[in-house]
C-alpha cells in the first residue's frame, strides 16, 4: 500500500471506466492511420485526418481534456474552498466503510483498540478521534473539485 492520504470520489460511478488516459494512447482512423495533430496548446488540438471521421476527432478532444494535466488544473486551492466544512452523511458512510475495509485487510490501525475486533467500530473510533488517513473529493458544478481531508471535516 502506498503511504500518505488516500482520496475518496463521490460523483464518480465505481463501476465506470476511468476517465484518465495515458498521453501515449492514439485514436487510430477507420483506414489505420493515426490522426495529425495541428496547434499544440494546453487548452485544445485541432485534429485532421483518420478519414473525416467526426467520433475520431470527438474522442481525441476528449482524451485531451481528461488528461492528468487538466485535472490537476481544476483542483480549488484550500483557501479559496466553497463548501461546507461539515461530513455529510453519505461521505461519512463511505469514509467509513472504506476505512473499515481497508482495516479488514490488516491495513495499520491507527487508534489504540483495546481489544475491538469489529473493523467498522474501529472504524468509527478512528473517526471520532480524526486519525482517518482518507481525502474526501466534492466535484463542484463548473468541474472543479475540493479536496477535504477528515480531520478537517467537522
Amino acid at each position: 500500500m502506498s503511504e500518505g492520504p488516500t482520496t475518496i470520489d463521490f460523483d464518480e460511478d465505481e463501476n465506470a471506466e476511468p476517465d484518465i488516459y495515458e498521453e501515449d494512447e492514439q485514436q487510430e482512423g477507420p483506414a489505420g492511420e493515426e490522426p495529425e495533430t495541428i496547434g499544440q496548446n494546453e487548452d485544445s488540438n485541432i485534429v485532421i485526418g483518420g478519414g473525416g471521421d467526426p467520433s475520431a476527432t470527438a474522442a481525441a478532444k476528449t482524451e485531451e481534456k481528461n488528461t492528468v494535466k487538466s485535472l490537476k488544473n481544476k483542483k480549488v486551492p484550500n483557501d479559496k474552498r466553497t463548501t461546507t466544512p461539515y461530513m455529510t452523511k453519505y461521505e461519512k458512510a463511505r469514509v467509513l466503510g472504506t476505512r473499515a475495509l481497508q482495516i479488514s485487510g490488516n491495513a495499520p490501525v491507527l487508534i489504540d483498540v483495546e481489544g475491538m475486533t469489529d473493523p467498522l467500530q474501529i472504524a468509527i473510533k478512528e473517526l471520532r478521534e480524526k486519525k482517518i488517513p482518507l481525502v474526501v473529493r466534492r466535484y463542484l458544478p463548473d468541474g472543479w473539485y475540493e479536496d477535504w481531508t477528515c480531520e478537517e471535516l467537522l
